[in-house]
């Protein structure tokens, strides 16, 4: 008898030790330290400009209007997580840039590095991987709108990336080409109004 009870009590703190794993969310999504601010609200201190787009704080929030044009944050990583808060006009065309950098033969261009693209039009929309001027990993559905905030969130460690949009994974793709650089957010046509705010990242390299 006690035997048979010391082993259903032995089973029991077993299952209980599989669900309580279960549980516990993936160690990459909780570790890398404290999310650092991007952008303090106030001005553009902490970023540089290329190209046409115009750039100015509206209000707490960073604001990108007519022509093409990038505007670059300082912070140079490799492994990282950053997310914020955007909001792209009707027709507006974007992207947030990570592990990316002013191209040397023209810094006015478009920036070699990875993009998470900002669009609610055309075949590879809000949530696509894109490499310069190459849509690369697809999302899964679109679930943005023009003229509406939204959440997104990148991790890229190693030639693993991932992009999720309001709290929804959307792209699960493996790359290596770029390796280190800077984040950027895109100007892209004239007419169009992209912004940004809540912006935060994290060193997951250290």
């Amino acid at each position: 008898m006690k035997k048979t009870m010391f082993l259903s009590l032995a089973l029991m703190t077993l299952l209980l030790a599989c669900e309580s794993q279960k549980e516990k969310p993936e160690a990459t999504t909780e570790t890398g330290g404290e999310w650092i601010s991007l952008f303090n609200g106030e001005n553009l201190d902490g970023w540089f400009v290329r190209g046409k787009a115009k750039w100015e704080v509206v209000d707490g929030v960073l604001t990108g209007v007519d022509g093409m044009g990038h505007i670059y944050a300082d912070p140079v990583l490799s492994d990282l997580e950053v997310k914020g808060m955007f909001k792209v006009s009707e027709g507006g065309n974007s992207g947030f840039y990570f592990r990316c950098n002013p191209p040397q033969d023209n810094p006015d261009g478009f920036p070699r590095g990875y993009e998470a693209q900002i669009s609610n039009s055309g075949d590879a929309f809000t949530g696509w991987l894109w490499k310069p001027g190459e849509p690369t990993g697809p999302a899964k559905e679109l679930i943005t709108k023009d003229n509406e905030w939204f959440s997104m969130r990148i991790k890229a460690v190693g030639d693993h990336i991932q992009i999720w949009v309001n709290d929804q994974l959307m792209t699960d793709y493996r790359d290596s080409e770029y390796t280190k650089g800077h984040f950027a957010i895109q100007g892209h046509n004239e007419g169009m109004t992209i912004e940004a705010k809540e912006l935060y990242y994290r060193d997951l390299s250290q």
